[in-house]
């Protein structure tokens, strides 16, 4: 198929060129995508330096470097946002889905995807109706935790002894808990000052409960057996430090029983579900506390005297069934007789049973002493004695240093034991010969004698007993 040749009027048509050029008179060069971008960002920048855009919030999430990203949107239009890392730490709220927000920012483009975006300074809610919603989908999210669940409730003390109060050192609620602690049951109170209002005041109210939660018993400053969170009445946004997640979580997480008592009786926030008891009011919060002194001692007097009225009537009692129960025991003469005559009884028995043993025993005694002759207890004594001098000579029969006196020697080593063998003769070396009259010293043959010692003297017998010192 043949191709046609283009039609010579092209030349003319801008459109139908291949090769750009500059037409006469044309002072407007090309412009790169870099610089058609950078000159849009001047532009937008300059004329939406500053804006406040209400919306509502949608698809937001913090990315893990910090930062917050969103899109504004209403009925018919949508706009990207982003909150940079350090404006998005100081938010007093948490941004989600849903909430109807004011940012305030100015207006930029991003160039590597041909978009604008508000970079936003500050993001607040859009009025109470947001507020609300905000605080509705709080309460859900923690709710859903189960830091609102009555099993997590502790018990109001009676009577605590140190009450911690975490409120404005400066407002007309701490003087009116005082006052009112002071009318009714005076106690030892810490006030742990901070701010209720405005920026950071949640993060000093979850630090003041967290702060008397962490006090040890026993310490310098007394741990509170209760503590109070009071702040005045208000409105949803003076109100909303109490209704922030850390003041939240620091009250659910305490082991102190609290009482929540922010704002007027019509007002609520989260810090009241948190909290192990609400009241209406900071001086409410005080009556809860303590009972009334006065009061306390009447009743303590009245279950006194009840006690006491208790007691008699009860020691009456017993005495009316004590005399009656005593009726109808037999007389003390009545119930002895029996037990008198059978002790005379046993007492007469216990004499005749005494004599005559006494009689037995008599005769026995007599029996036996007839039988004990001095005759008899000599020839006891005479063989006895007769027996002993035969073990005496048979002992001096045995005794070794007899021997000696007949001729014999007893052989013994340097260290005084006694050589039986010539083997063990020829091996204790120097050898010691015991004779009747002493000791002399030798050689063993081959080794050369030595000159005799002279000789020691036996050591003195000891003396023989005579028969009458064995006894």
């Amino acid at each position: 198929m043949a191709v046609p040749f283009p039609d010579p009027a092209s030349d003319t048509d801008p459109a139908a060129r291949l090769l750009a050029e500059a037409a006469p008179g044309d002072n407007a060069p090309a412009l790169s995508v870099s610089q058609l971008s950078a000159a849009i960002k001047r532009t937008v920048e300059d004329g939406f330096a500053r804006v406040r855009v209400r919306g509502e919030l949608s698809g937001a999430k913090r990315a893990a470097s910090g930062h917050f990203y969103a899109a504004l949107k209403d009925d018919n239009a949508l706009i990207d946002m982003v909150m940079w890392k350090g404006q998005a730490a100081r938010l007093a709220f948490r941004p989600e889905d849903g909430i109807e927000v004011i940012a305030t920012g100015k207006l930029t483009t991003y160039p590597g995807r041909s978009k604008y975006q508000l970079v936003v300074d500050t993001l607040e809610v859009a009025g109470e109706g947001a507020l609300m919603i905000l605080f509705e989908k709080l309460k859900a999210r923690l709710g859903a935790e189960g830091l609102f669940d009555p099993a997590r409730k502790q018990d109001i003390p009676r009577l605590p002894r140190v009450i911690g109060v975490v409120t404005s050192p400066t407002g007309a609620v701490i003087r009116d808990i005082l006052h009112r602690l002071a009318d009714r049951f005076p106690m030892h109170v810490i006030v742990w000052p901070v701010l209720v209002q405005g920026d950071g005041a949640a993060a000093q109210v979850a630090i003041a409960i967290r702060g008397f939660d962490a006090i040890e018993p026993g310490g310098a400053v007394p741990r509170p057996d209760l503590v109070i969170v009071a702040r005045g009445g208000g409105s949803i946004e003076d109100l909303w430090a109490f209704n922030e997640e850390v003041v939240v979580r620091a009250l659910a997480d305490c082991r102190i029983p609290t009482i929540s008592a922010v704002g007027h009786e019509t007002d609520t926030t989260l810090a009241d579900y948190a909290a192990d008891r609400r009241a209406p009011t900071p001086t409410a919060a005080a009556e809860m506390a303590v009972p009334v002194r006065a009061e306390l001692q009447e009743l303590l007097a009245t279950w006194n005297g009840r006690m006491i009225g208790a007691a008699n009537r009860q020691q009456g009692l017993w005495s009316e069934r004590l005399t009656a129960l005593a009726r109808h025991l037999p007389r003390r003469e009545a119930l002895y007789a029996p037990q008198r005559q059978r002790l005379d009884d046993s007492g007469d028995r216990l004499d005749r049973s005494q004599r005559q043993r006494l009689a037995v025993v008599a005769d026995r005694l007599a029996t036996r002493g007839a039988s004990l002759r001095p005759s008899l207890l000599a020839r006891r004594w005479d063989r006895d004695r007769a027996r002993l001098e035969g073990l005496g000579r048979l002992l001096d029969s045995l005794d070794p240093r007899a021997l000696l006196s007949r001729g014999y020697a007893m052989v013994r080593d340097a260290g005084g034991a006694i050589v039986t063998t010539a083997a063990k003769a020829r091996a204790a070396g120097e050898l010691r010969l015991q004779f009747a009259d002493g000791e002399v010293a030798v050689q063993p043959a081959g080794d050369g004698a030595s000159s005799p010692r002279p000789a020691r003297k036996p050591p003195p017998e000891p003396a023989k007993k005579g028969q009458g010192e064995l006894f």
